[in-house]
């Protein structure tokens, strides 16, 4: 895509300038549609279960997508690296909607799960697809403010996706849910499809020294000084070999979810899955990840982190609300909803600053937003506060969400060369789902470990805050050495 106007022109356009409109359009229609379809399946599967009679694989229908998730960004960051993100994002929506199409036309369990298995490959692919693209075809300047797009149409689902999902199912059929989006699918593709010619991978004619396809002027661009442990640290696994840990790491997920199930195993099965997964996942993010050494492993760390305190705790807002406080499921929910609003606002907030706020401010200020939204949630479980004091705390962690999760993409982009943007950008991915798979699992485990509610509840908000304080400890760590 030529950049025909200076940066300071581009700027002031935005991400609707001429030369971006299109694809600002499609990208964030697809994003739109991936999360819009994941929320109306939530919405539908109680109908879809009792139909297809499918309560033994309920979990897995939900698990196996975040799973095989895995898979596929592995596979698109490898491709794109070598081929560019044309093809691994053409076959990734390809893929998702012959996931739609099986989902949809499924007249058992089994077939709907296989269906969601494969828009779990082509969804996971579609994401760092889309990174790749956003790093290729927009300027630097304009990052913070595409990926606090792509936030918003991530959001907005949340606001009518239930709703939609629900009529559709009562006044047409659930298989709808799954269809009618594949015909939307389409379009939002063909808007991007001008901007994918000419974006090739460093052996199709890219220069593979890092620089941007204006010239490598772009201020925002990362330049290692020396010694800087911020600079990126590829790890040299091969394409195939990180394909084969990404499907350990996906069984591993699996298992976890799957060891609840087993009374007398289930501790030692859930403790082998955690190790497994932390194993394989090893080879496929920046080495130093685990261990969050500066810069871009801290970045990829700490978006793990914020997935995992964050998804963690949310999932059991709504059922707190309604067992303790006795708010019906429509109230419960707008908890999430007000999360989810604070979300939009505190992304497009960092999106309007720009470079005048810094991206290890804007972090850490998120971070510690979300810890201090998980320990009022938790103190309000423990000592019976009122219902408002958590409501007002998850506003407040959507607000911290908004700001960091969009400079991280950001950093994460910054910090790569053609050479690795797939790879970087598929170990964001991979943190994102892997952390909050593994916090999800875990989280069940332990509000089933408890007899209590109440200190169901509790144990559950313990555990997330202590990740949300693990990610505190991280953020400062996103940036090398002033």
């Amino acid at each position: 895509m030529p950049r025909t106007a200076p940066a300071a022109t581009l700027e002031s356009a935005g991400i609707f300038h001429r030369d971006y409109v299109l694809v600002t359009l499609g990208a964030c229609a697809l994003v739109f549609l991936a999360a819009f379809e994941s929320l109306a399946v939530t919405t539908i599967m109680p109908v879809v279960s009792r139909e297809l009679d499918g309560a033994a694989l309920y979990a897995l229908a939900f698990a196996g997508p975040l799973a095989t998730g895995v898979i596929g960004m592995v596979a698109a960051g490898s491709w794109s690296d070598r081929r560019g993100p044309v093809g691994p994002l053409y076959a990734s929506v390809a893929m998702f909607v012959v996931g739609l199409l099986v989902a949809g036309t499924a007249e058992t369990m089994p077939a709907l799960v296989a269906g969601r298995l494969v828009q779990g490959l082509g969804g996971g692919a579609m994401t760092v697809a889309l990174y790749v693209v956003i790093a290729r075809v927009y300027p630097a300047v304009l990052h913070p403010k595409i990926f606090a797009a792509f936030s918003a149409a991530w959001v907005i689902p949340s606001l009518v996706g239930p709703f939609a999902a629900g009529i559709v199912a009562q006044l047409l059929s659930w298989h709808w849910v799954f269809l009618g989006v594949v015909g939307l699918v389409v379009p939002a593709l063909l808007m991007i499809v001008p901007a994918l010619r000419g974006l090739h991978g460093t052996r199709d004619g890219g220069t593979g020294d890092g620089k941007t396809s204006d010239g490598g002027n772009n201020a925002e661009r990362y330049t290692a000084a020396p010694g800087d442990m911020s600079a990126p640290v590829p790890r040299k696994t091969s394409a195939s070999g990180r394909l084969a840990w990404a499907a350990l790491a996906a069984l591993a997920v699996l298992g976890l979810n799957l060891s609840a199930r087993l009374p007398v195993a289930g501790g030692f099965v859930a403790v082998a899955a955690v190790v497994v997964a932390l194993i394989a996942v090893r080879p496929l993010v920046p080495r130093g990840t685990l261990t969050a050494r500066r810069g871009l492993p801290s970045v990829i760390l700490t978006r793990g982190l914020a997935a995992a305190a964050f998804f963690g705790a949310e999932v059991y807002l709504p059922y707190l609300l309604v067992e303790r406080y006795s708010f019906s499921p429509t109230f419960a929910g707008l908890a999430l909803t007000g999360g989810a609003v604070a979300w939009a606002a505190g992304s497009a907030v960092q999106g309007r600053l720009g470079p005048r706020l810094d991206h290890r401010r804007a972090v850490r200020t998120g971070a510690a937003l979300v810890l201090a939204a998980v320990v009022l949630v938790l103190v309000t479980t423990l000592l019976g506060w009122p219902a408002a004091v958590a409501i007002a705390a998850w506003i407040l962690a959507g607000a911290g969400m908004g700001l960091m999760y969009a400079r991280l993409s950001v950093m994460t982009l910054a910090l790569s060369t053609r050479d690795n943007e797939g790879f970087n950008s598929s170990a964001m991915s991979i943190s994102d789902s892997l952390g909050g798979a593994l916090s999800l699992a875990t989280t069940g485990i332990i509000f089933a470990a408890f007899t209590t509610a109440a200190a169901s509840f509790a144990g559950v908000f313990a555990l997330t805050a202590l990740i949300g304080a693990a990610a505190v400890a991280v953020a400062p760590r996103v940036a090398g050495r002033r």
